[in-house]
């Protein structure tokens, strides 16, 4: 079997020497045209002149082109149609593009996109929650509630309760590639696109849309994506679609890619939250009550804002069982970028927040924040009689997360590390120690039930070579590996004999974006069922050849046992090639057992859910507000691992993006609507000196009960939840200052915790 095999990245040795090809690096014909927007500098109004003159006639401008000049839709939304490619006269946030400039070069187009002369009539922009809720500005007629049980009648009867608020930041995405396309006009109106995409299936939509043609005389191709954590899942709409309309406008290849500036300027980001709260809880500290308010920031179109919203709420439980809880959602419309898809997609807004409920709690009682935690887990399911279910009303069959904790907590010696830290604490004034625990529950499915499917084209060549393509994108985490292991495994050859080639709308149609996590549960699958159906072929002709039972045939080890005799793959690949039996197969496979009503929020949105749980400890200062993280120590569930060092690598990256997002990623907005944080220098990623000194990472060893393939788990959004232990180990550090509680808001950078330990040290009195 090749697969549970701790392999490298398939193309590992191609992005260290460089090799790897990204969008921009395709050769491109000669005659290759490039474009740049002219940008809004208004957040919002309405045009009232625009002159492009200037622009036309700068050096190596062929043509500019505004909303009036597009042949068919101006519309890159991928849900709502309310996303124009170019301003329709209605401005809506500081960065739209409003007119696009086609030139000889990169550098003519973005200087020729700064000539245009715009005369606009501006109104106030709506920027904030606050402004929003007040011009009841939104993208629902009212907010979207979740109820299980009585939370008032709990509330009234509750032994304590709390209220309190948190804000919750967004996150640029800073993939290393930025946003890229390529559009190669072919005979009769055809159009190939090369994009930086998560989704090639809503490039393909959006681009055929765009030009007035069907989908089948749109291509997209996509090798590969230097980064994309959900920012390419919609954000490419733009740049391929004005592409695809530039080609066929001149008749010449065209290419675009934001600069840095650009894309953080123009593209969307993680939703920020405002979350209130009100709970209720007994002296031991379970939760009898819980009320959560979200106030989500969607910015100016709509995007893929309901269901981020929507996991946010699926996701305010996290691992803790609530009897009595209403979450409420407000989805607001404003003059800022359209906040889109980010790795978690809301789930990660959904779990801070109950987080900071049981550090509030805990703080409130006197207790160590991970007894609190413990007290509210859901029962693991070896331990259930009756199933326990969430607020939405999924039962949670497949619960671990009290083995998984106790079994961190020991591996970790956080009790010894608590103690120690308490004593660190007493005998230091100015630096000061922090630990915390946070758990882990994230499901696994797209919430828009149709989504979960996958295609998969498979060819055996009769040298025995084998070929596969399928709908997923790679982004670098190491989908395309863990996927030929699928195929080298059903046919018991070296992954070295599997090639997957780009995934391309011409070979498997009609795709899911890769997100949600489920890329290799819905890819694998299809894959696997490809493989079967050549695999099955290949065995009835050579069970009538060699006169044995087909139970009798194995594939292994690059061979084909028939009883006595043993055939290379190559060998037996020649033999079905020779009697004129296809060795080509399609595979698809869709998603069992779920299904959901967003409006009544019940129902069976995940197939199942992904568990872990991180200890974090750090140090701060409390003078200065600066801060380290020094030790992380994380068991996660992956299931049966597909490639343990690929699973773990992106535990570790996830883990550090989390922490970032929590910590050190502040997104500032002027008055005006400009994003200020727009560049390296003013947005703070975490660096590699930022990861914890010491990182233990490990991986649960039990398989999936779920039927997944090989009985694996999604790895690529659960971990990053983990990171929120890095914040609440700061909260614990800030809390160790003084009697009241400190209210740590999110990011906590050094001037969040310097204000943090200044209210810690306050009186209550």
């Amino acid at each position: 079997m090749s697969v549970s095999k701790p392999l490298p990245h398939d193309t590992a040795h191609l992005h260290v020497t460089g090799e790897a090809r990204y969008v921009d690096d395709i050769p491109t014909p000669t005659g290759t045209l490039h474009l740049a927007f002219g940008l809004s500098d208004t957040a919002r109004g309405t045009i009232t002149a625009m002159s492009v003159e200037e622009a036309k006639s700068a050096p190596g401008v062929i043509a500019v082109l505004t909303a009036a000049d597009l042949p068919f839709a101006n519309d890159v939304s991928p849900s709502n149609h309310d996303e124009p490619l170019l301003a329709d006269g209605t401005i809506h946030y500081l960065g739209q593009p409003l007119f696009l400039v086609i030139a000889t070069s990169h550098l003519a187009a973005r200087k020729a996109a700064r000539l245009g002369k715009v005369t606009v009539e501006s109104q106030t922009p709506i920027l904030t929650i606050d402004q929003a809720m007040a011009a009841n500005s939104r993208f629902e007629e009212g907010p979207r509630i979740y109820t299980k049980g009585n939370v008032d009648t709990a509330l009234t009867s509750a032994a304590h309760t709390l209220s309190g608020q948190l804000d919750v930041g967004g996150q640029e995405h800073f993939y290393l590639e930025g946003q890229c396309a390529l559009a190669l006009p072919g005979e009769d109106g055809d159009m190939t696109i090369h994009s930086s995409t998560q989704h090639p299936t809503e490039i393909q939509h959006k681009v055929a849309e765009a030009i007035g043609l069907p989908m089948h005389a749109v291509r997209v191709e996509t090798r590969r994506m230097g980064g994309g954590f959900g920012g390419k899942e919609s954000q490419g709409n733009a740049l391929a679609v004005a592409c695809a309309i530039a080609a066929r406008t001149t008749g010449q290849p065209c290419k675009m890619r934001y600069d840095r500036d650009d894309d953080m300027t123009i593209t969307g980001k993680r939703h920020d939250f405002r979350m209130d709260y009100t709970v209720g809880f007994t002296a031991e500290g379970r939760l009898t009550a819980v009320d959560f308010t979200h106030y989500v920031r969607c910015g100016w179109a709509m995007d893929l804002s309901l269901p981020v919203a929507d996991r946010a709420m699926l996701h305010a439980d996290n691992a803790y069982h609530l009897t009595d809880v209403r979450i409420t959602s407000h989805r607001l419309k404003t003059n800022t970028q359209s906040a889109t898809a980010f790795r978690g997609f809301g789930g990660p807004q959904g779990i801070v927040g109950i987080e900071r409920v049981m550090d509030h709690i805990a703080t409130h009682l006197g207790l160590d924040p991970l007894a609190v935690r413990v007290a509210n887990f859901y029962r693991d399911s070896a331990a259930q009689g009756q199933v326990q279910t969430t607020p939405y009303d999924q039962p949670v069959e497949d619960c671990i997360i009290g083995a998984l904790t106790n079994r961190l907590i020991d591996s970790s010696e956080y009790t010894a590390r608590r103690k120690a830290v308490a004593q660190w604490n007493a005998g230091n004034a100015v630096l000061k120690r922090g630990i915390a625990l946070t758990p882990v529950k994230f499901g696994i499915s797209f919430t828009l039930t149709h989504l979960n499917q996958a295609g998969a084209l498979v060819h055996v060549y009769q040298d025995g070579s084998i070929h596969l393509n399928h709908g997923g994108t790679e982004m670098g985490q190491g989908l395309f590996q863990k996927v030929a292991q699928v195929a080298a495994s059903e046919f018991g050859v070296p992954v070295a004999q599997i090639k997957i080639t780009a995934t391309d709308t011409a070979k498997v149609p009609n795709t899911s974006a890769t997100a949600a996590s489920s890329g290799t549960d819905l890819n694998g699958m299809a894959v696997r069922a490809a493989c079967q159906t050549i695999r099955q072929r290949m065995s009835e002709h050579l069970s009538a050849i060699y006169d044995i039972p087909q139970t009798d045939i194995g594939f292994a080890d690059g061979q084909v046992t028939l009883g006595d005799t043993t055939l290379s793959f190559a060998q037996a690949a020649q033999a079905t090639y020779e009697a004129r039996i296809s060795l080509s197969a399609t595979g698809f496979y869709k998603t069992p057992d779920i299904q959901w009503d967003r409006i009544k929020g019940t129902g069976r949105p995940f197939f199942y859910f992904a568990y872990g749980a991180a200890i974090t400890e750090v140090v701060i200062d409390t003078l200065t507000g600066e801060n380290r993280i020094l030790r992380t120590d994380i068991l996660h569930d992956a299931g049966q691992s597909l490639n343990p060092a690929l699973d773990i690598g992106q535990i570790e990256g996830g883990y550090v993006q989390g922490a970032g997002w929590l910590t050190t990623e502040e997104l500032v907005w002027d008055d005006k609507g400009a994003l200020k944080t727009h560049a390296p220098a003013t947005y703070k990623i975490p660096a590699c000196s930022d990861r914890p000194d010491i990182f233990n990472v490990a991986l649960w060893d039990e398989p999936n009960p779920a039927r997944t393939i090989y009985r694996s788990k999604a790895v690529g959004e659960p971990p990053l939840m983990l990171g929120i232990s890095a914040w609440s180990a700061l909260a614990d550090a800030v809390q160790s200052c003084g009697p009241t509680y400190a209210d740590l808001q999110t990011p906590a950078t050094a001037e969040a915790i310097l204000a943090a330990v200044t209210r810690a040290g306050q009186s209550d009195e």
